[in-house]
């Protein structure tokens, strides 16, 4: 199994802090948040290989972290340097996938949040149910719902309804940035582009994916900081 890590963004609402420098290796007490994903992903065995995708403006920065890394990772430069002209994260995904030459399931997050539980459980519960998957954690606040991935399931944990930053978000149920994804549900991302599947947010290729796929989507057993939202 792969791990990816989508951290091509510019994040803009840092500016000036990640002006010119990846909001992933920003230090919080001490440790960039990528070092804090990094030593849990690196604990999890199944895992052979660790990817991580940036745009040609902060790529120097991950070459660099990845030359002091105690383990080998690839950083792959998607070739952007502005925000305007970013891919998006499900076409540095995409951008990604293209280019292992590894076959195998994909372990895919967002480069910028913070975990209070392993992400070992969760590997465990995709294998099981040998299906893409997610994780979902109850919001109240309907206004997160606004600017998440809101989905449904059933009594299986199967997901029935997902939508990326749904205007009326039809449950409280939300999903972070981290996905299971299959091999070969990674290699419908062409088809799902080309259906018109929404490019900014990971989380809108899983909403496609749900409604031709099974994806399951468990339970999350602790907290996730988006780190944006702690210190926007």
């Amino acid at each position: 199994m792969i791990c990816i890590v989508l951290a091509a963004g510019y994040a803009t609402r840092l500016y000036p802090l990640t002006e010119n420098f990846p909001k992933a290796l920003l230090d919080v007490n001490g440790r960039t948040i990528l070092d804090r994903l990094m030593d849990d992903i690196y604990s999890i065995d199944a895992i052979s290989h660790y990817v991580v995708v940036s745009n040609h403006k902060y790529a120097e920065h991950f070459y660099n972290w990845a030359d002091g890394a105690a383990f080998p990772v690839t950083v792959l430069d998607n070739g952007t340097t502005t925000n305007e002209g970013r891919l998006g994260a499900v076409k540095d995904l995409w951008f990604a996938v293209e280019r292992l030459e590894q076959a195998g399931d994909l372990l895919v997050m967002a480069g910028d949040n913070l975990l209070d539980f392993s992400l070992c459980g969760f590997v465990k519960y995709a294998q099981e149910k040998g299906t893409s998957c997610v994780m979902r954690y109850y919001e109240e606040d309907v206004k997160k719902g606004r600017k998440s991935a809101v989905l449904s399931v059933d009594c299986n944990d199967l997901i029935t309804d997902m939508c990326e930053k749904p205007e009326n978000p039809a449950s409280h149920w939300l999903a972070p940035p981290f996905y299971y994804l299959v091999r070969e549900d990674a290699e419908r991302i062409p088809q799902a582009v080309a259906d018109g599947c929404g490019i900014d947010a990971p989380g809108s290729f899983v909403a496609w994916l749900s409604k031709r796929s099974d994806v399951h989507a468990m339970l999350m057993p602790g907290r996730r900081v988006d780190i944006g939202d702690l210190l926007g």
